[in-house]
């Protein structure tokens, strides 16, 4: 029997704030194409979703990091019969350090997730949203969107992408009957946080961390409603607000003492 839920695709599904989305998701009644690259953690986060609240779960193991990995996916939903009604951008990757010693193939994979994926995945799943004339995005960028980075300047500098990206979307969709929105959380306590060893940041320490669970929340709710933006956190608003306000002299040397790592 064919299922007459709406089907929301989570990119990198499998942890943090992609999981929380998923879990959240299956709660309100959606289908799921879940995609990451554990294959383990993917399959038993369906098997948990279906049992739990009788979705259909299909899970589709890919790394967003390769060339052609968003043209792989969607040809892949199409080919299991899947149409997209809300699209959840959420797979990213982080490194930790001066520009000068990281590593370039990390690099390389950071913007082809970040950068290339999101927007080609986007492209490719787009237009048959705008011919049904119904359907959702949700980016998830980050409060990094809103100002240089020194010791994390690519992740910044793709997270400002991902944020720009997503409002000229918002625009450019108006009145089609689908929606583009960007959440922007602060930081977040998630395994991406170990995996770019940002833990023992001063970031982490100074200011507030919420959950996956809210944050995902959060995005959701805003998605639902149509909004441009959602910032996670009334701090993380309060410092978004202030970055275009502060001059680059005063906000970058915070910034850089914020990233570096906390001693003792």
């Amino acid at each position: 029997m064919t299922s007459t839920r709406p089907l929301a695709l989570v990119t990198g599904a499998s942890s943090g704030i992609g999981e929380a989305l998923a879990r959240h998701l299956a709660a309100d009644g959606y289908d799921l194409a879940l995609t990451a690259r554990s294959t383990d953690k993917l399959f038993a986060l369906a098997n948990e979703l279906h049992a739990k609240h009788g979705v259909v779960v299909s899970v589709f193991t890919v790394d967003l990091a390769l060339a052609g990995a968003a043209e792989y996916l969607a040809q892949a939903l199409n080919n299991a019969g899947l149409q997209v009604d809300v699209l959840i951008n959420n797979a990213g990757l982080g490194q930790i350090g001066p520009l000068a010693t990281n590593d370039p193939a990390e690099l390389r994979q950071m913007v082809m997730v970040n950068v290339v994926a999101l927007s080609e995945l986007t492209r490719l799943l787009l237009p048959t949203m705008l011919a049904n004339r119904r359907g959702k995005i949700l980016n998830v960028a980050s409060t990094a969107a809103f100002q240089p980075g020194p010791l994390m300047a690519v992740y910044y500098a793709t997270k400002a992408y991902v944020l720009s990206l997503s409002e000229a979307l918002w625009a450019e969709l108006k009145g089609s009957g689908v929606s583009a929105t960007v959440l922007c959380p602060g930081p977040v306590a998630t395994p991406f946080v170990t995996r770019a060893k940002m833990g023992n940041l001063r970031l982490f320490h100074m200011m507030q961390v919420m959950t996956a669970e809210q944050v995902a929340r959060i995005g959701l709710d805003a998605m639902n409603a149509g909004k441009r933006v959602a910032i996670a956190g009334f701090m993380n608003k309060l410092s978004a607000a202030l970055a275009p306000l502060t001059p680059r002299f005063i906000s970058l040397p915070i910034v850089k003492y914020l990233q570096s790592a906390k001693k003792g």
